[in-house]
Formats: C-alpha cells, sequence, structure tokens
C-alpha cells in the first residue's frame, strides 16, 4: 500500500515538472539566419551568418531592403574575426572563430570539433546549428547546452567564451 502511494506521487510530481517545463522557441531564431545564407558567397560550411557581415556583398540584398546597406556599411569597418582556444573534451577538441561586428556577434565558424566516430559526427551534425543559433540570438557565451551533446556544448561554449573574452580586452 505505501509503494502505490509513493508511486502515485512520484508520478503527479513527474507530470506537474513535465507540465511546467517551457521551452525556448527555436523558429525564431533558425529563421532569421536562413534568408542571409544565400548571399553570403564566402561564408564556411558551418558557418551561421546574421546577414550584416556580408550584405554588402550581394546586390541583391542591397536593392530590396532599404536597412541593409544601412547596417553592412558600419559592420564592415569594425568587422573583427577572433579565434576562441581549443577546449579538450572528452570526444575531442572544439574550438570556434566569432565573427564581430563592433560588439554584435554575426558569424560563429565552428574550426575544430569533436570526432570519435559516425556517432559523434551525428550529435555533432544536430549540436553545433542549435548552439550557433543560439550565440546569435543570445549575443553572448551564455546559452543552453543542446540535449544529448552535453560534451560539444560544454566544449562549444568553453571556446566562445575565450573568444568573446579576448574580444573584450
Amino acid at each position: 500500500m505505501r509503494r502505490a502511494v509513493l508511486t502515485l506521487g512520484g508520478t503527479v510530481a513527474g507530470l506537474a515538472a513535465l507540465f511546467s517545463f517551457k521551452s525556448h522557441p527555436l523558429a525564431a531564431p533558425a529563421a532569421a539566419p536562413a534568408p542571409a545564407t544565400p548571399s553570403a558567397s564566402a561564408g564556411t560550411s558551418q558557418a551561421v551568418t546574421g546577414g550584416t557581415g556580408s550584405g554588402s556583398g550581394s546586390a541583391a540584398a542591397g536593392q530590396t531592403a532599404s536597412a541593409a546597406p544601412k547596417a553592412s556599411a558600419p559592420a564592415a569597418a569594425a568587422t573583427r574575426k577572433i579565434t576562441g582556444t581549443v577546449a579538450n573534451t572528452q570526444y575531442g577538441p572544439m574550438q570556434v572563430e566569432v565573427t564581430l561586428a563592433g560588439k554584435k556577434i554575426t558569424n560563429v565558424t565552428v574550426l575544430q570539433r569533436t570526432d570519435d566516430g559516425t556517432e559523434s559526427d551525428q550529435v555533432d551534425a544536430n549540436a553545433i546549428p542549435k548552439l550557433v543559433s543560439e550565440t546569435l540570438a543570445a549575443q553572448s557565451a551564455r546559452i543552453d547546452a543542446v540535449s544529448g551533446a552535453s560534451y560539444t556544448s560544454s566544449g562549444y561554449i568553453q571556446s566562445l567564451q575565450s573568444a568573446l573574452d579576448q574580444a573584450n580586452t
């Protein structure tokens, strides 16, 4: 009888915790970088661009939006790339390069990523775009880790923070 009461109480508590969980909306941050990717002709394979760093390279993007040239002109003058330190994880090294326009993060490129076989490749293929998206939305290294990719997330955040620390010194 006591076990049944404890089991029922645990189930109710678990359901209450599950229903009170609030997740971050992924549609808004993921949708913002997607339109800028086709206009970026010199982007890397795992880079997500906010559009301000390479908007002046596309004539079509400059003609359709009047705000794009205004945002591109100052960003091009103050654009800098900072490489974070290598964060060694259990599944290999992680290293990122951050592109800043002034103090705004416009791009994050993964230079080294964990490499411990096909499972690691699958985890990174899922986690890295989410981490980059969250970085661009948060404009800092204070981002959530990706579930199922804790080592990748930890290494990414560590390298990102070191790059941002270098930018501020």
